[in-house]
């Protein structure tokens, strides 16, 4: 399998199908006199602003940080809880049950619900 091609920006699915983001990072092991080990995934904005430049991904978490949020470190997924890799990599976790979706809370909690008109339902 080619890691960079059919893992990296792939979509993340849980073990209900529901949609968790994007792999943005893959983590691995270096080993002497051995070849490299994956041993995580990564999904997070902060990942993902890494891979553009280190700097950019230090001002994504300073931002996030001063903004509240409550998750701002990349989460990341043991290979061991990766079931399938496909169009999408599902994963053996329950997307409520993580801070991957922590962005996407605070986003509806803090500014989509804020604003005027909005449904106040579960969407």
């Amino acid at each position: 399998m080619d890691i960079i091609r059919d893992v990296l920006d792939n979509q993340l699915v849980d073990s209900n199908q529901r949609k968790l983001g994007k792999v943005d990072g893959i983590v691995m092991e270096l080993r002497d006199g051995e070849p490299p080990r994956l041993i995580y995934i990564e999904t997070g904005m902060i990942t993902l602003a890494r891979r553009i430049h280190p700097r950019l991904g230090r001002w994504v978490a300073a931002i996030e940080n001063s903004w509240g949020a409550k998750h701002s470190e990349p989460f990341r997924i043991p290979l061991s809880k990766v079931r399938d890799v496909g169009i999408d990599v599902e994963v053996e976790i329950e997307a409520e049950a993580t801070p991957a979706l922590a962005y996407e809370k605070w986003l509806r909690e803090q500014i989509i619900e804020r604003i005027p008109g909005a449904e106040h339902g579960n969407s």
